[in-house]
């Protein structure tokens, strides 16, 4: 081992191409390795940090002042089983400011660093992010190692060959990291100013969500439509879905690589499908059930992540703004005879919906619920609650 000790500098970005970032470490001491990508939006950074779908990823803000508005107990997007199910590491443009709202209360003042330490969060600050979503805008997501010390002392060629040793994300099942591990009920449904999140009561309908690695919004925007909802393990069987007898199921979000999850999931989607019941999918659950109709994925080289993606519904002509985070997508021209195409980015033209002809079956690439992004999507969750009651 060769320790160096950088003049001035407590943390690092060892890319594995041998790239060295120094700047101010935050967070969590100690390093993280994962898939470096960079999200533009403004706002959310705490939902951000906390979606189940960036576990095993490296996130670099774009936007340069992060941690104003401090931390909180209610925005906390995972549900899973740990703080490990989530981004490893955060990278700033500048060391992360005070905290000065009135809704930051956990814990210490409410601050993002130290909320980051309490999570294990390795957070890297000062260095020019504008120049890394370069490199990933050029080269892709690189993987890398992001490491705090507050003395300064890193072995520099032992974390670039930790980077270059990483297979990376693809064939990696991540969703039964990010799962729970039991079955649980939801009642809350989306925040209302100025209580916060209500308490909502069941109507008619009853929705099995099987988790991939959910957020809670998901689950809040159901419970909004008037719905029961039950949330299920990753590993869930279609006969023990169906045993429960919902009147739709929802695939949600999660991490990893759809092809890798989808060897166990996908079968069971295959006979939910073939049970008629209403289905939604959403980024994972999208992509797994594109794969179970007979399409394919394929990873990005930067993927999507952000709050101010343009989106196209070609079933109503209507362009949204929505919340993206995802690093693999459908291939469209995989997409079989009797599944359509219903969205597409206006960035790139990737895939973002595909429906299945005759059946009550969707699903989005894109996060209609949000948290953080615009709501112009939350009609989805009262078009899958029309399927149902249809």
């Amino acid at each position: 081992m060769t320790t160096q000790i950088l003049s001035g500098a407590t943390g690092i970005l060892a890319l594995a191409d041998g790239t060295i970032l120094q700047g101010v470490g935050v967070g969590a001491v100690g390093s993280a390795l994962g898939e470096v990508v960079f999200n533009t939006a403004m706002t959310g950074y705490q939902e951000i940090l906390t979606d189940p779908s960036y576990m095993s990823q490296i996130l670099a803000f774009t936007f340069p002042h992060v941690g104003n508005v401090g931390v909180n107990v209610e925005d906390v997007e995972q549900v899973g089983q740990g703080s490990g199910t989530s981004a490893r590491g955060a990278i700033f443009r500048d060391v992360p400011t005070d905290p000065a709202n009135w809704r930051a209360t956990e814990g210490q003042g409410g601050d993002l660093d130290a909320w980051m330490k309490r999570r294990g969060v390795v957070g890297l600050a000062g260095i020019d992010t504008r120049q890394l979503t370069q490199i990933i805008r050029d080269k892709g997501a690189p993987h890398a190692v992001i490491a705090h010390n507050p003395e300064g002392k890193f072995d520099l060629d032992a974390l670039v060959a930790e980077a270059r040793a990483w297979t990376g994300l693809v064939g990696l099942d991540l969703a039964k990291e990010a799962s729970t591990l039991q079955s649980f009920d939801w009642d809350e449904g989306v925040w209302e100013w100025p209580a916060g999140y209500p308490r909502v009561e069941a109507k008619d309908k009853k929705v099995v969500v099987i988790d991939y690695g959910v957020k809670r919004n998901i689950l809040r925007a159901l419970a909004s439509t008037g719905a029961k909802i039950t949330v299920v393990p990753a590993k869930t069987t279609a006969e023990e879905v169906l045993a429960l007898n919902p009147d739709g199921v929802v695939l949600s979000n999660g991490p990893g690589d759809p092809a890798a999850t989808g060897q166990y999931a996908v079968p069971e989607i295959q006979k939910l499908v073939a049970s008629g019941k209403p289905l939604m999918g959403i980024c994972l659950g999208h992509q797994m059930l594109a794969i179970a109709l007979g399409a394919r994925t394929i990873k990005m080289d930067q993927g999507h992540h952000g709050a101010n993606h343009p989106v196209k519904d070609l079933t109503t002509g209507k362009v949204e703004i929505v919340s993206m985070n995802h690093g693999f997508a459908v291939d469209q021209a995989s997409l079989p005879e009797g599944v359509e195409e219903t969205h597409v980015s206006l960035f790139d033209g990737t895939n973002c919906g595909i429906a299945l002809t005759g059946q009550p079956v969707f699903s989005v690439q894109h996060h209609p619920e949000a948290s953080p992004g615009p709501t112009d999507s939350l009609y989805l969750f009262n078009r899958f609650a029309d399927s149902m009651r249809g």
